[in-house]
């Protein structure tokens, strides 16, 4: 019995070694596939467990007197709670975090977008700025008050409230 329970600590063990090392590219490779079933089968969540089981088997046969039996009663049970532990207090909480792609529109200013609308001597047009997270769009007026064709590159010069202030961008050569 206690070759079993090594078993399962090394494995585990390699398991979280692995995936510590691996883990981003692996899922880079796997596009984020998120296995479907229960939220408490989750590899982590199994690593876990079988860590635990393998490592309270072991002391709990070389350190108390219960029978085998009962050691693999406790160790499963030690490995049950211990799962529903990392359940609970990382994965559970790991899911509603997530990376932020927000930005405040004051950081717009100095950056250099695309007109999609075109904009006239006086009102509005849109213009295409690109983001890391992807492009947005924002309505803009012309700062120097000069019609701006679409497709034009332009700089954002400033901001009020929430319209983007653009000039013509002139490409040096």
């Amino acid at each position: 019995m206690e070759t079993l329970f090594w078993i399962c600590l090394i494995t585990g063990a390699l398991y979280a070694l692995f995936s510590l090392l691996f883990g981003d590219l692996l899922g880079d490779v796997l596009g984020g596939i998120d296995l479907p079933g229960f939220d408490l089968f989750k590899p982590v969540i199994l690593a876990a467990a079988v860590t635990l089981f393998g490592g309270a088997g072991i002391m709990l046969i070389r350190y108390s007197s219960f029978a085998p039996f009962a050691v693999t009663l406790l160790a499963l049970l030690i490995a049950v709670v211990g799962g529903m532990f990392v359940f609970f207090v990382y994965v559970k909480p790991m899911e509603h975090s997530e990376v932020s792609t927000s930005y405040s529109i004051q950081e717009m200013i100095g950056r250099i977008g695309e007109v999609t609308i075109p904009i006239p001597q006086v009102g509005y047009g849109e213009v295409m700025i690109k983001l890391t997270g992807g492009n947005t769009l924002h309505i803009a007026y012309s700062f120097d008050r000069c019609a701006i064709a679409a497709g034009m590159r332009v700089v954002i010069v400033e901001e009020k409230e929430g319209t983007l202030g653009i000039s013509l961008l002139e490409d040096a050569l």
